[in-house]
């Protein structure tokens, strides 16, 4: 009753919690392969397969049942599943209740010799094998959008950082390649995960498959064949030889390993990443009109850290998943599952968003390389002075005490470097004067970062973007 008066039951949606996940972000794709509909649409698909193999084996089952669950696959009375299982208080049972229902012909025949795991477990395996599948082309689409501007921007100088403090020149491509070399292990991570995944397949109440051995009196030919038969209908190669109820939930895990792992590439990427699109319109401070939030890259690193939590849930249900089966896994992977799919699914587009409106600023790298490179030229400035006849030693005491003084003023008084401008001054550098700007010329700062990035993206990540070339169109633009 207080429920009611909330609004809870009211059929007012704005009264209801809504995941934001699905409510304001994921993709209607992701969001479809985690809906009601696809769980239970599957579940009367893989009964068909169920059905279709055991008729082939030479079990009693008609054509005309085999066309009266073909033509109902997707005729599901959800209001009627809702009632069954309150009735019943078995989500299995409810549907096929539900489906039998529809095919009064083939009711005797649904879920033969099958267990709950049997749909619950496999249409898993098809939804997690379906949701790297949508995942798998948008990474790629990061990849290459990021690729474009490493190449784009392969020998533009920056200046590096280590230990978050000022250091070697590197490149803007160069770091950027950094990013793409993570992306392009979780690509191939992924690939793996997707790929290692089997089919739970026709096992029995605990995997033994002693229900379909009854069924075909005692033929293990039979029963393997109808396991293979029906692995295949579902589109999978292989099944899992030995399962408990469950297929084992160390497969959870590495599925959910593999996410995290690209949740903490994302969260990287996304923090130091310097990112500006034109909104005009969009306000970034309700104080404060001059800011401009970097909203995309703050949302990527929220939602990627969620994902890098979630791999914890099935580590927990693996460890105590006792005998044959435990209880205690099925609520906890009807939320982690997916939310790590639909979370991955978040931050690619989003990153992919992100990764199509890079800017750089290049006067501002500029003046940020001259404020420190001065200091990083002292050594060529030596070697210069030493071939122009100098005294190694002696040439060091001078740098050493005008740096000195030069950081003096960036450091006390909050002045730009004058480093370079005091050695003009001073004679005894007269030697090399007329060629300080070639001794401070950023590019010779700057090492293999340019050849480095032109083999890299040849030899290594243009290759692995070859199966997603017909899925690399299409920018991605965000309302939110």
């Amino acid at each position: 009753q207080s429920r009611g008066r909330a609004g809870g039951r009211s059929g007012d949606p704005l009264a209801r919690y809504r995941s934001p996940l699905v409510s304001r972000y994921a993709s209607a794709e992701m969001a479809f392969n985690f809906s009601e509909r696809k769980k239970f649409g599957t579940w009367r698909r893989l009964w068909l397969y169920l059905a279709q193999a055991e008729k082939s084996l030479g079990l009693p089952i008609t054509d005309e049942q085999i066309k009266e669950m073909e033509a109902n696959l997707d005729n599901i009375d959800f209001k009627m599943a809702a009632e069954e299982e309150k009735k019943l208080r078995h989500d299995v049972m409810a549907h096929v209740h539900t489906f039998a229902h529809c095919c009064p012909k083939a009711a005797a025949i649904i879920h033969l010799g099958a267990t709950s795991c049997y749909v619950g477990d496999n249409t898993d395996l098809i939804v997690l094998r379906d949701g790297f599948n949508l995942l798998l082309p948008k990474l790629a689409r990061v990849i290459s959008r990021l690729a474009d501007f490493a190449e784009a921007h392969a020998d533009l100088p920056t200046l590096g950082f280590t230990h978050y403090q000022p250091a070697q020149l590197t490149t803007v491509g160069k770091r950027c390649c950094l990013w793409i070399q993570d992306l392009c292990m979780d690509l191939q991570n992924l690939e793996r995960a997707r790929d290692d995944l089997r089919f739970r397949g026709v096992k029995g109440t605990t995997g033994t498959q002693a229900s379909f051995l009854q069924l075909f009196e005692g033929d293990h030919s039979k029963v393997e064949e109808l396991d293979r038969l029906v692995t295949a209908k579902a589109g999978f190669k292989r099944s899992y030889m030995v399962t408990g109820q469950t297929y084992s939930r160390k497969v959870d895990i590495e599925v959910l390993s593999v996410l995290a792992s690209l949740g903490a590439s994302v969260h990287k990427v996304s923090t130091v990443c310097i990112y500006s699109r034109k909104e005009d319109k969009r306000r970034c401070s309700s104080a404060m009109p001059y800011k401009r939030n970097p909203m995309r890259s703050e949302r990527c690193c929220s939602l990627a850290r969620h994902l890098m939590t979630l791999v914890l849930d099935p580590l927990q249900t693996a460890s105590v998943q006792w005998f044959e089966r435990t209880l205690d896994d099925s609520a906890n992977r009807r939320v982690c599952l997916a939310e790590a799919f639909l979370t991955a699914d978040i931050i690619l587009s989003t990153l992919q968003n992100i990764s199509e409106g890079l800017v750089i600023y290049p006067k501002v790298i500029d003046r940020r390389i001259r404020q420190e490179l001065p200091f990083m030229a002292t050594e060529n400035i030596i070697m210069a002075m030493v071939k122009a006849g100098g005294n190694r030693q002696d040439c060091h005491e001078k740098i050493r005490v005008l740096s000195q003084q030069a950081a003096a003023v960036v450091k006390q008084e909050g002045g730009d470097n004058d480093f370079i401008a005091r050695v003009r001054a001073d004679p005894y550098f007269s030697p090399i004067h007329e060629h300080l700007d070639s001794l401070l010329d950023p590019s010779s700062f700057i090492g293999r970062a340019p050849q480095q990035v032109a083999k890299f993206l040849k030899e290594e990540v243009r290759p692995a973007l070859i199966p997603y070339q017909s899925k690399m169109g299409g920018k991605i633009e965000l309302t939110l």
